[in-house]
């Protein structure tokens, strides 16, 4: 049986960090800028850690 391939598009969203959390980017950052404060789009910049509820999930698709 062949191996089992990672989503592609989970490769491309997320990081596995040194001590093995999910790093994720934060969404609403693309388009449609000019109606979003500063502070938020600043703050939309930094990345985040994936959810302990959704890790599971995400884990199998990097698999």
């Amino acid at each position: 049986m062949p191996k089992m391939k990672s989503k592609s598009s989970a490769k491309k969203r997320f990081d596995v960090t040194g001590t093995g959390k999910l790093k994720r980017k934060h969404a609403y950052k693309s388009h449609i800028l000019t109606k979003k404060s500063t502070k938020r789009k600043r703050n939309l910049t930094y990345s985040g850690l994936v959810d302990q509820a959704d890790a599971k999930n995400v884990r199998e698709m990097l698999a």
